[in-house]
């Protein structure tokens, strides 16, 4: 359907709190999948906290192999042992989840991205864990690649473009990107730019640094749900 908010972003595997919330609050994910693949970012790893003490982190990674090198895209990457990845990843969640109230929950959702290692890339397994996190907290929105969408070169003309290719008229922005951002873009498309500004206390605490899944596992799917759906979002002025 036309209008609508639309939020743009990597395929994060099991994504940190903050981007989940984002992508949360669109009613449109482009999957952002034709971009060059980062190894210091979150498009193959993410970092878990213990359930008891969530300042104890680990990161949790899938080894990964870059056939282009660093110019690898990230629909390009790909899993270095399929088998041995999906029997890591699944036994390390359940090792720091599983004494979690709400693991029967988690673990039956998780069943379902076993099958996206089989085709051996990385952003497979990376789209289907946020896939089936937003499918647990309910969420009801659209998603999309941008690997099957027009859009011209530049950073932000590149994302304005994007975001017009699927009719939306409003453009969810992270605080990363807010920093880099040109609204002329978006101004001559007449979309409107929406800074994502989630809380920082409780929970979002150690929202941008870990995986959504210590607060699954801490409150379970529908008090989690909860807290996302009070996120305010609104247009800032200026923009």
């Amino acid at each position: 359907m036309p209008g609508g908010l639309c939020a743009i972003h990597q395929p994060n595997l099991f994504p940190r709190l903050t981007t989940l919330a984002k992508l949360f609050a669109a009613d449109i994910w482009i999957v952002l999948d034709d971009v060059q693949f980062t190894r210091r970012d979150y498009q193959h790893r993410t970092r878990l906290a213990a359930l008891e003490d969530p300042h104890r982190l680990r990161w949790m990674s899938i080894s990964t192999h870059l056939p282009q090198g660093r110019q690898t895209i990230i629909r390009d990457a790909l899993i270095v042992d399929p088998g041995l990845a999906r029997r890591r990843t699944l036994a390390m969640l359940r090792q720091y989840y599983g004494a979690s109230p709400y693991w029967p929950e988690i673990a039956q959702a998780l069943e379902s991205i076993e099958g996206s290692f089989d085709n051996g890339r990385t952003a497979s397994v990376a789209e289907a864990s946020t896939r089936v996190l937003l499918d647990l907290l309910g969420w009801k929105g659209q998603i999309l690649r941008s690997t099957n969408l027009s859009a011209r070169p530049g950073r932000s003309q590149r994302l304005a473009d994007l975001t017009a290719s699927v009719g939306a008229d409003l453009y969810l922005c992270g605080t990363g990107g807010m920093k880099y951002l040109d609204a002329a873009p978006f101004a001559a498309r007449d979309i409107a730019i929406i800074p994502f500004l989630p809380p920082t206390a409780g929970i979002w605490a150690s929202g941008r640094q870990v995986s959504v899944l210590w607060a699954l596992a801490t409150l379970g799917a529908a008090a989690l749900a909860e807290q996302l759906r009070t996120v305010p979002v609104r247009l800032a002025s200026g923009w």
